[in-house]
């Protein structure tokens, strides 16, 4: 290591779904000594929103900018009450944020969102990662691919997911024609925070990370970056002339995206020029701040869950059927990064809590009041058996258009019954994506949770042991994001050579740890035994039952589209 880290600190700054959050953290020993959450003022918490069009989902650019802003100025601010801490001894900056959350930009990089023609309509918007509006081009994709012959697919899962770059891109030119044409370029949320923070928001100038490219926009160096020009013209003409003004390179995390820039610098309270490390995703950066390595999978849980892996790039790792990606030096520079997860977790739990929860259990914290109640059930008593595809599935299936389902349900069954079988239907989708990583020779030797879930919810992290009948470990750090975040700062800033080298002194694990009650154990493996016939019978093609989730949502649509 470079020996720079002792009596200094790194600025970590995380990109969630609902609020960014600013974390000051001590390089000796990843101690948290200071942090700022500022939650996203547009929309529903956050969230631009059509009633018409449940698949919608945009965020407001400005809200960005003034995350970093705020959240970084009020975290400074916070740290100088810390014995020790002074401004300059700041290394270095870190960013993540979700993805594929593509911004449309002009020819400098402003976003078009904040330019006053643009400011209303939600095309020019932020695309987050949950806009599953692009579902129609995502299976254009994956079939063109396909057609073509080419080899884009076979590190992404086989399939084409409607929550990434090109599909939204394609979305955009099918359905918004003049913010297409509008837009000289297309930049992910997690490379336009540190562009913007460096002054180096021209298109051409921006520093690309290999985690956003790789996993989400099907780059990759084995075929000369980004999809060629003739596939993407077979999707759309206007694909193919779009392809020249994204980018021709992509780097890992631990690589520079360069300098704070003085006006920033100047509003945040840190002295201009402190190197900025280029971006990652949030769940890549929760895995680096949980400390992930070779035969840890690493779950980072919130609204959705994103599970991730490496593996050493000196043997074969086969091609895994239905994961989010296996891309060189995504997660740690120097191993390959696996990604899996599935689209809703707690979003699942607050959908039941605020919609559908009754009157008795709405005085106060609804989901402390159903978990109190769910935690007094035995595993199978309610006889309830759900899916947990209420924001379509990610990991094995691959398909947004699949919907939430629960079974079993009779007159007598009640709230916290409902709400443990969704926890427990989190679980199953959990441990099948466990199962399809092992089956293709990717072994899990411990699970490391991170998040708020794994933070407040002990029912959820003890279900979670007895359905994967493995110990539940818990990141030592409640911001793993940001804190991996400024491990990459940390590197950039000199105070470690390699990300590894710093996760081996700011990372850790927590006391506890949830480990598997043998009788729950027996009772959950027969209950995913039928969670896994509703799985393959409403999940996979030519079962008979594959299209009434589908048939439903083409209902829907049409019906509130007035058809």
């Amino acid at each position: 290591m470079a020996g720079k880290q002792a009596g200094t600190f790194s600025l970590g700054v995380d990109y969630g779904t609902n609020s960014c959050r600013a974390v000051i953290v001590d390089t000796a020993n990843g101690a948290e000594i200071a942090a700022h959450v500022y939650n996203y003022p547009t929309g529903r918490h956050g969230i631009i929103l059509d009633p018409k069009d449940p698949n919608l989902a945009r965020q407001n650019p400005a809200d960005y900018i003034q995350g970093f802003l705020v959240g970084a100025r009020e975290a400074v601010r916070a740290a100088r009450k810390h014995k020790g801490f002074s401004p300059e001894k700041v290394v270095g900056i870190g960013v993540d944020g979700t993805g594929s959350t593509p911004l449309p930009v002009d020819k400098n990089g402003t976003p078009l969102a904040l330019l006053p023609q643009w400011k209303n309509n939600p095309a020019a918007q932020a695309w987050l990662w949950k806009d599953h509006t692009a579902h129609k081009e995502a299976a254009l994709i994956t079939a063109t691919a396909q057609k073509m012959k080419r080899p884009f697919l076979a590190k992404y899962g086989g399939i084409y997911s409607s929550e990434w770059f090109w599909s939204k891109i394609l979305h955009c030119h099918n359905t918004a024609p003049a913010v297409f044409k509008a837009a000289y370029s297309w930049v992910e949320l997690s490379d336009f925070i540190p562009a913007f923070i460096t002054g180096n928001t021209r298109p051409d100038r921006i520093v690309r990370n290999i985690c956003s490219a790789g996993h989400k926009a099907m780059f990759s160096e084995d075929w000369g970056g980004l999809p060629d020009k003739a596939f993407l013209k077979k999707l759309a003409p206007g694909l193919a002339e779009l392809r020249g003004r994204l980018f021709e390179l992509a780097v890992p995390s631990d690589s520079l995206a360069g300098f704070l820039a003085p006006d920033v610098a100047k509003k945040i309270g840190l002295p201009a020029g402190l190197p900025v490390a280029a971006g990652s995703m949030d769940a890549h950066c929760g895995a680096v701040g949980s400390g992930v390595g070779e035969g840890a999978l690493v779950k980072v849980m919130g609204t959705s869950t994103t599970d991730m892996m490496v593996g050493s790039m000196k043997k074969k790792i086969r091609d895994i059927p239905g994961i989010c990606g296996m891309v060189p030096g995504s997660i740690l520079p120097g191993m390959y990064g696996l990604e899996a997860g599935q689209s809703a977790v707690g979003d699942i739990f607050n959908w039941f809590a605020h919609y559908l929860c009754p009157e008795e259990f709405t005085k106060g914290d609804r989901h402390a009041n159903l978990t109190k109640e769910a935690a007094k059930l035995r595993p199978g008593e309610s006889g309830l058996v759900a899916l947990d595809w209420n924001n379509g599935n990610r990991t094995v299936l691959v398909d947004p258009l699949l919907s939430g389902m629960l079974i079993g349900t009779t007159l007598h069954t009640t709230a916290p019954e409902i709400y443990r079988a969704l926890i427990e239907a989190t679980a199953f989708g959990a441990l099948t994506i466990v199962r399809r990583f092992e089956e293709y020779g990717v072994k899990v030797k411990q699970v490391i949770n991170c998040g708020g879930i794994a933070e407040k919810s002990p029912l959820t992290m003890q279900i979670y042991a007895d359905v994967l009948n493995r110990p539940m470990k818990i990141s030592r750090s409640s911001q793993t994001c940001a804190l991996g975040a400024a491990i990459f700062g940390a590197v950039a800033g000199g105070a470690y050579k390699t990300a590894q080298d710093a996760q081996k002194k700011m990372t850790g694990v927590k006391p506890i740890t949830y480990k598997p009650i043998a009788r729950n154990v027996k009772i959950y493996a027969q209950l995913y035994r039928e969670y896994l016939t509703l799985h393959d019978a409403f999940g996979k093609p030519g079962t008979g039952l594959d299209g009434v989730m589908k048939n439903l949502i083409a209902l829907r649509n049409s019906v509130r589209k007035g058809k």
